[in-house]
């Protein structure tokens, strides 16, 4: 079995990512969430091929993605207590086993289509829950500083990777298998992760064990801090701003007149900016410099999204996206900022909670955007979604500032303190 990380190393200063990879506990844990990362998507894609297959109905076949939303957004909120009532490992492994039967009930011929979509929710249900406990055990693996930072960084970054090159891996599985072959490959990989976490991590006891709560009871405690709630809608709102051009592409594009291959250039923008952003601030910044940028960065990220407004060419569009990516940077220190004011008996809940907003809310602001531009030009909707999310940073920065560092919580090197 495998033995909790010592303090001294868990608290080293950071040399990078590489010094996080040497914290042994966390390569099963970034190994398993590639293996799950990679399984999902690659069970999006043949699911929504075999539902496609099954019904002959596009509307059918986009459904499979959107059930996602809602059951993600259930999950998070009801199941959030779960993450500090029960040891973490014990959840982790839990939420993939489901995952993997799951996706193997999936894979049996002759399941009706009623049934995969059922399925589908379920996995939606439980990541949310999957994702909070981890974020929070990964506090108790590199420890609550700048290797924490760093460990949900590479985290992120897998997750973004999985959008580019998770696609065109299961478009290449599905060419040589079946659907329901790739998806009992996604099975395998959860089992894999399980396995992982398993053999891999340390038992440790629950956060809050005794606490029997409502489930929004966690929910009420995060909001009910000033300062939590600041950084909440920090990580929240911006991002319902930043995924504006991304819904809008498609018809943007479109009216450019670009091609097909253009637009999954600029579909990639976004993402490759951000992974960029993540790894320039994880290996050139400190972490002092990290928590100094969030605030103008912050500020900034929504901005390049203002060029819109003169109906730009595709190299300009190319060029916006990929400063407003880069400036997702701020998000690592960020993170630092919430795990410091997160009380480790909430911290569970609290991860769940920021997971399933951010998730949740960028899903409402695709919809929004695409609502906006049924009655407004394209180009005038983004412009205005990057006016707004520089406006709503602000207030949500001076929010901050006016909550202070909360009473029993350590100063933020940046000073944020009220007046």
């Amino acid at each position: 079995m495998s033995t909790v990380t010592p303090p001294a190393e868990a608290a080293a200063p950071s040399a990078g990512y590489r010094a996080v990879f040497r914290v042994r506990e966390f390569r099963p844990v970034f190994a398993a969430h590639l293996l799950s990362v990679l399984g999902v998507v690659v069970a999006e894609i043949s699911l929504t091929v075999l539902v496609y297959r099954a019904t002959g109905s596009p509307l059918m076949s986009a459904l499979t993605f959107a059930l996602g939303f809602l059951p993600y957004a259930l999950g998070g909120t009801l199941l959030a207590g779960t993450a500090d009532r029960h040891p973490a490992r014990r959840v982790l492994v839990g939420c993939d086993l489901l995952c993997a039967a799951c996706a193997a009930a999936m894979a049996l011929p002759g399941t009706p289509v009623a049934l995969l979509l059922v399925l589908r929710c379920a996995m939606a249900f439980v990541a949310p829950l999957f994702q909070g406990a981890r974020s929070a055990s990964l506090a108790d693996i590199l420890g609550s500083g700048d290797s924490f930072v760093l460990g949900r960084s590479l985290l992120r970054m897998v997750a973004q990777s999985a959008q580019l090159i998770g696609f065109g891996l299961g478009g290449l599985l599905l060419t040589v298998l079946a659907p329901r072959g790739a998806i009992a490959l996604t099975a395998a990989g959860f089992l894999g992760s399980a396995l992982l976490l398993r053999l891999g991590t340390a038992a440790r006891p629950a956060r809050a064990a005794g606490d029997r709560g409502t489930p929004l009871a966690g929910l009420r405690a995060v909001f009910g801090n000033r300062r939590l709630r600041a950084l909440v809608l920090l990580f929240w709102l911006p991002p319902l701003f930043v995924v504006v051009p991304e819904a809008l592409l498609a018809p943007y594009a479109d009216g450019l007149g670009a091609s097909t291959a253009v637009l999954g250039l600029l579909m990639c923008a976004l993402p490759v900016g951000t992974i960029a952003g993540e790894l320039w601030a994880g290996s050139a910044l400190t972490a002092r410099t990290r928590s100094r940028i969030v605030a103008p960065l912050a500020v900034l990220a929504p901005l390049p999204l203002l060029v819109y407004a003169l109906r730009p060419g595709p190299y300009a569009v190319l060029a916006a996206l990929l400063l407003a990516g880069l400036a997702q940077a701020h998000t690592l220190g960020l993170d630092r900022w919430f795990v410091d004011a997160v009380p480790e008996e909430l911290r569970g809940r609290a991860m769940t909670l920021l997971g399933t907003g951010l998730m949740t809310l960028q899903g409402v602001g695709m919809a929004l955007a695409g609502l906006a531009a049924e009655f407004l030009p394209v180009h005038l909707v983004v412009a205005g979604a990057g006016a707004l999310g520089a406006a709503v940073v602000l207030a949500l920065l001076a929010a901050l500032r006016a909550a202070g560092t909360g009473e029993g919580e350590p100063r933020s090197e940046t000073g944020l303190t009220a007046k």
